[in-house]
């Protein structure tokens, strides 16, 4: 299956969290989830909307921290198991998860202070479109994650079940400005990329990115890194 019709299979969200977050894969969560805090700054009492929320990792993290947050996904089962999530972190009463359509946000213009996505415009087949509407509803910050287009993901992006968009950084700096946003700053994250890091143990990981890192955060060695984080202003 490919696209979409992966994404929505029930058995891929009950055993999404499973596969990809862990063994070395909590290093992948948990450094996933800095990146948006980093983004998003305190979200205490801001109104903060999620596209592609899925099982609810970064949605129940906010609103543990005091967010007002919309958790939107395509997927009516990734959303059972946000709610599951949430139910178990005691914060169902602050979340209120929906099913939408990321090209077609529900919502009036300037509704939230934060509109984020994260593993999503890998899988966007109007990328342009989806982030004009982040930028519409959003009234200050929006932010995303892509794969880039000059990492290890290229070797092995053909096998992935259910494939994946790789962009370059011009491509993504003409995004944000056809949406009528302003590039506050990027980072770049994993020379190996995610799949590696999912096969090893979490204790092993751990010393590997430090190494990989240091390669990233190189000007030549970062412009090999798998991901890229982009924090733009309305």
């Amino acid at each position: 299956m490919k696209g979409q019709e992966w994404y929505q299979a029930d058995s891929v969200a009950e055993e999404y969290d499973a596969k990809r977050f862990s063994k070395g894969g909590r290093l992948i969560d948990r450094r996933e989830k800095e990146a948006v805090l980093d983004a998003i700054g305190p979200v205490d009492g801001e109104r903060v909307l999620e596209i592609a929320c899925g099982t609810g990792r970064f949605t129940v993290m906010l609103a543990e921290r005091g967010a007002d947050i919309v958790g939107l996904d395509i997927s009516n089962a990734m959303l059972e198991q946000g709610r599951r999530k949430a139910r178990q972190a005691d914060v169902a009463d602050t979340i209120e998860f929906m099913r939408g359509d990321a090209a077609r946000l529900p919502f009036p213009d300037d509704h939230f202070d934060a509109v984020f996505a994260m593993r999503f415009f890998h899988l966007a087949d109007t990328p342009a479109k989806f982030l004009a509407e982040m930028a519409r509803v959003s009234k200050r910050t929006v932010f995303f994650d892509t794969f880039d287009d000059t990492s290890l993901r290229v070797l092995y992006n053909w096998a992935l079940p259910m494939g994946s968009r790789l962009y370059s950084r011009s491509g993504v700096e003409r995004l944000v400005e056809d949406a009528g946003l302003h590039l506050r700053e990027h980072s770049h994250d994993f020379l190996l990329p995610y799949g590696f890091y999912r096969k090893v143990p979490n204790a092993v990981a751990d010393p590997i990115w430090s190494a990989d890192q240091a390669i990233v955060d190189n000007p030549v060695g970062g412009r090999f890194s798998s991901v890229s984080y982009w924090t733009a202003e309305v």
